[in-house]
């Protein structure tokens, strides 16, 4: 299945894309159906209003994920980019939901920086409560897939050693469109991601570059706290960032950023610089 959080005339609701049309589940976005252990049957059996699915207003997939989990230094060509060895151990980092838009949505560039980048991420969003599991039995905590862009706001992420200032600026990141489940797109290894600024490529790697594959991230992740449903990990994004490019590149007023998972989904977002206060 493919789900959908939309923004309608009432609000937002859940649904279901099937095809060119997406079918309204009673519940108020994609985090509210995952808190409902029978989420997949609710999802599956759905019959409510009908939207043609080309013109959907996406909201951010999870709109109120209880924890968002990133992990930094996972591919191992950005890895070697940033001329560092390949970790031991994931490198976690956290955002606020704040920072989440839809899919269709502007990044906001903050008034604040001039150094904000792109970072193409695969998103696991998980679907019921794990702790202590192993890598083994992590699918079974996964509902699925999503497309998130880690958008880095350079100059205050790297004032510290401590990456969250950098990582969590207000409408900064596009999640979604859709999730697609595990019934679809099992084990997501080797699939293609990319993002592109304008019309070009910028970012292009194969989700077999992961040091640390989905499965992997949950059963370490759980180690350290409870995931829970509607929670979103972010697994890290491959070479060709802009920081990294000589000169650096960085995201521009007008921008167009199209982040890309094979058989998962694409973002499309302008770039718009923040108002002055």
């Amino acid at each position: 299945m493919r789900l959908a959080t939309i923004r309608t005339g009432q609000g937002t609701a859940a649904v279901r894309v099937d095809g060119t049309e997406a079918v309204e589940i009673d519940a108020p976005d994609v985090g509210a159906l995952l808190a409902d252990a029978g989420w997949a049957s609710r999802a599956g059996t759905a019959d409510g209003r009908r939207h043609p699915a080309d013109a959907l207003d996406y909201a951010p997939l999870v709109p109120h994920p209880p924890k968002i989990i990133c992990v930094g230094l996972n591919y191992r060509n950005h890895i070697l980019e940033m001329g560092r060895e390949l970790p031991e151990h994931p490198t976690l980092f956290a955002k606020y939901a704040s920072s989440l838009i839809g899919a269709r949505d502007d990044i906001v560039l903050p008034m604040v920086s001039t150094q904000v980048d792109w970072e193409a991420e695969l998103a696991v969003i998980i679907g019921a409560p794990a702790r202590h599991v192993s890598a083994a039995d992590a699918p079974s905590a996964i509902a699925g897939y999503s497309v998130l862009n880690d958008v880095s706001v350079r100059d205050y992420q790297n004032r510290t050693l401590q990456w969250l200032q950098g990582k969590t600026f207000e409408s900064s990141t596009p999640l979604g469109p859709e999730l697609v489940t595990l019934d679809e797109v099992e084990g997501v290894d080797g699939f293609e991601l990319g993002c592109a600024v304008d019309g070009e490529l910028m970012q292009k790697a194969m989700t077999s570059d992961l040091v640390f594959p989905p499965a992997a991230l949950v059963s370490y992740i759980s180690d350290i706290f409870t995931l829970e449903p509607g929670d979103v990990i972010a697994t890290g994004t491959p070479g060709g960032v802009g920081h990294a490019r000589t000169p650096p590149r960085y995201l521009a007023d007008g921008d167009v950023v199209v982040t890309r998972i094979e058989r998962i989904g694409e973002c499309r977002n302008a770039c718009r610089a923040e108002p002055a206060a």
